[in-house]
């Protein structure tokens, strides 16, 4: 809603605006798309524990720590002298956005056995950003990650609005100029967008403000766990709604007649690690060979955020379906804790799924050489037959390991030894050949949805 006032005050060109929104109690940036007078959020990111209030607890303890130095008294204790320090700290920090420096007078801020003591510090600009500049850096992050949610680099960036008290300070916009790699406009009042921002979207909800329509993202990937528990996402994180997206999987055993659908959310690989939606079955799928029946699985979220989960069986057109009336119900805090959390745990995650994967690959090869050698057992030499039965025991043997390099290999191998089927047999029959039964053919399997039991 921050862009809404934004367009109120200003008429800007179509492009990409990044909002800058430093408030009292929480750090958020977006990117948002203009084109042909609709606002639509690009990408969102943020820090939720990152705010004015934080400003004023660093300045708060300098504070604490310089009157002990001097007077040798720690008011950390006092509440009373604590909150006349907090109330200075904010009016220090809010002069100093337009001043060199201020000074902090508090008579009578304690008292000890010789009498009444004051406090009276001068407060330079250049000192106040040595005490925040750890928390200014840390708004950096977050600005580098909705760009790359974006999908676009600084250079796309056509102008950056700040919004928010706390983007008053210089050092706060000398950082977003940085950043963003030009200087942000100046004019809209932060706190005015704020303020009208929230006024125009109570209106939208009450129904009074009908002329604008409002265009949200998905605060977390969707999707569902396939086989070997991994989380295959169907709509990223940031994907505008309403939106629609299907991806075809399949059986993962012979004759399977159903599969289980986990509906989940998050960003990390691992579907054990994110937060399930919900959950349901299709039932009634014809018996066939695995990786033979093909499920439809779609995924339709609508304006309001209600996500429906289908799942089809292509032969028989049965279909079963679950309603999620919330995203999970997950609080803004929580949801920033789930990213940070797949952030910090990427390359584990990462290296977590590449086993499973090539381990799903390996599975895939096995049962593909199996089929291959019963088809044509009785035509090749026993040898041959020996040699490919040898290769894939030796696979299932590295698959119970975790040495990935160990198992591509074994792989490399078990598909050597079963293309001598296809060699032998196009010698002996002239075209037919064996080698298209290879383990490699059917690679697609990793993806297929993992059965319930």
């Amino acid at each position: 809603m921050k862009m809404v006032p934004y367009k109120i005050v200003r008429a800007p060109n179509e492009g990409l605006i990044a909002v800058f929104d430093l408030g009292g109690g929480t750090f958020d940036v977006s990117i948002l798309e203009i084109s042909n007078g609709v606002f639509e959020v690009k990408a969102t990111n943020g820090d939720t524990f990152l705010g004015g209030e934080d400003f004023d607890n660093a300045l708060l303890e300098f504070l604490v720590s310089e009157f002990k130095r001097i007077e040798g008294i720690d008011l950390s204790k006092d509440k009373l002298a604590l909150q006349r320090l907090r109330e200075a700290a904010e009016k220090a920090k809010i002069e100093l956005s337009s001043t060199s420096q201020t000074d902090i007078n508090l008579p009578f801020i304690t008292a000890d056995a010789s009498g009444a003591k004051h406090l009276n510090i001068t407060l330079t600009r250049s000192k106040f950003e040595t005490l925040v500049d750890h928390l200014i850096e840390r708004t950096k992050n977050p600005c580098k990650n909705c760009l790359k949610d974006a999908g676009i680099s600084i250079k796309d960036v056509t102008e950056v609005l700040l919004v928010g008290g706390m983007t008053r300070v210089p050092k706060v916009q000398e950082i977003v100029a940085d950043i963003f790699g030009k200087s942000p406009s100046k004019g809209v009042n932060p706190d005015e967008a704020v303020a009208m921002g929230a006024a125009i979207q109570g209106g939208i909800l009450r129904g009074d403000v009908k002329e604008l329509l409002l265009l949200d993202v998905t605060p977390l990937s969707l999707g569902i766990e396939t086989l070997g528990g991994i989380f295959t996402r169907l709509i990223s994180r940031n994907t505008t709604i309403p939106t629609k997206k299907s991806q075809a999987f399949s059986t993962a055993a012979d004759n399977q007649t159903q599969v289980g659908i986990k509906v989940l959310q998050g960003e990390r690989e691992m579907a054990a690690d994110n937060k399930l939606l919900g959950e349901f079955e299709l039932m009634g799928i014809p018996p066939a060979p695995r990786g033979m029946p093909q499920i439809e699985v779609t995924f339709d979220i609508d304006a309001n955020g209600i996500v429906t989960v289908s799942a089809k069986d292509k032969a028989t057109n049965k279909e079963q379906q679950i309603t999620i009336r919330s995203s999970g119900g997950l609080s803004d805090d929580e949801i920033d804790k789930m990213v940070k959390e797949a952030e910090l745990h990427a390359q584990k995650d990462q290296e977590r799924k590449t086993l499973i994967d090539i381990k799903n690959n390996a599975d895939t090869t096995i049962y593909s050489i199996e089929k291959s050698l019963g088809e044509y057992r009785e035509k090749i030499p026993s040898e041959v037959a020996s040699e490919i039965e040898s290769a894939v025991a030796d696979l299932r043997n590295a698959m119970a390991g975790e040495n990935i390099d160990d198992i591509k290999a074994k792989i490399d191998a078990a598909n050597k030894a079963v293309s001598k089927i296809g060699e032998h047999m196009s010698k002996g029959s002239g075209g037919s050949s064996g080698g298209s039964q290879s383990g490699g053919e059917q690679a697609p399997e990793a993806e297929y949805e993992e059965a319930k039991k």
